[in-house]
């Protein structure tokens, strides 16, 4: 199935039960999943859910979880989910979490459908066909200098070499304090790569690339103009080791200030 028009259809339809599920359902059991990581039963029910209706309605297409894993995915087409990207957001009473359903082509992210369960807002895009905000077209932002732009990094490091792995972001973190506007850190990045595709935030960095938290908002970014790409500046996949995304006219300033990474 190549639709894109039917396959975001499809997406929605997903959505709408998963959202329902995150707004319904008690948090219930949370445990641990690792060091300072964790899992819900909201959680483990969305996917499941999810994986259900997806297999049936497009059993052709692989389907990756974050919490379950794979089936299906040694073919060109793969769902990839995050059930609720922000669950210690949500574990706690924030309203800032997620439903996260990427579609990805040969590590290539091209649909995205991205709900957000207690702001009521859906964002959606597949590839050549813009992207949307509810039924609202939505545009990267036009800031130029990265001294008048707010910019949102990902989560630091938990569980093994956590401290080997926040060097950088701590690094990260001093750099940007030092020339960006403003620095955010919201807890779930599927946020922030459609507050950068709607000109909420001028630019989100990222140094991961997990395929259930990227490929849904990767794919509504750059259809809404933002310029997705890896630390380097080479365009963005599934293969990447990070996840940039930042206003078009930012692009050498970013770059200029990750080579100091």
């Amino acid at each position: 199935m190549t639709d894109v028009g039917l396959l975001l259809q499809i997406a929605d339809a997903a959505l709408d039960q998963a959202s329902t599920l995150v707004t319904e359902m008690t948090v219930g059991a949370v445990r641990a999943k690792g060091d300072r990581d964790m899992v819900s039963e909201i959680d483990l029910a969305v996917e499941d859910r999810v994986r259900s209706f997806l297999q049936k309605e497009t059993p052709e297409i692989g389907f990756l979880g974050e919490e379950n894993g794979g089936t299906g995915v040694d073919g060109p087409l793969t769902w990839a989910l995050d059930p609720v990207d922000g669950t210690a957001n949500l574990v706690n009473g924030l309203p800032l979490c997620a439903v996260s359903l990427g579609l990805v082509d040969h590590n290539r992210s091209v649909l995205g459908a991205i709900d957000l369960p207690f702001l009521r807002r859906r964002f959606r895009a597949a590839e050549g066909h813009g992207a949307y905000a509810d039924d609202q077209p939505i545009q990267a932002s036009h800031t130029k200098a990265l001294g008048e732009a707010i910019v949102a990094i990902g989560d630091y490091a938990v569980g093994a070499r956590a401290q080997e792995r926040n060097v950088r972001r701590l690094a990260l973190t001093g750099l940007l304090a030092e020339r960006a506007l403003r620095v955010r850190m919201l807890g779930s990045a599927a946020i922030d790569l459609v507050c950068v595709a709607s000109g909420k935030l001028d630019a989100s960095i990222t140094l991961s690339n997990h395929p259930w938290d990227m490929a849904a908002g990767v794919a509504i970014a750059r259809e809404a103009g933002a310029v997705v790409m890896d630390l380097d500046g080479s365009p963005h996949s599934l293969r990447s080791t990070a996840t940039v995304v930042t206003a078009p006219g930012l692009r050498e300033d970013m770059l200029q200030l990750l080579d100091g990474l």
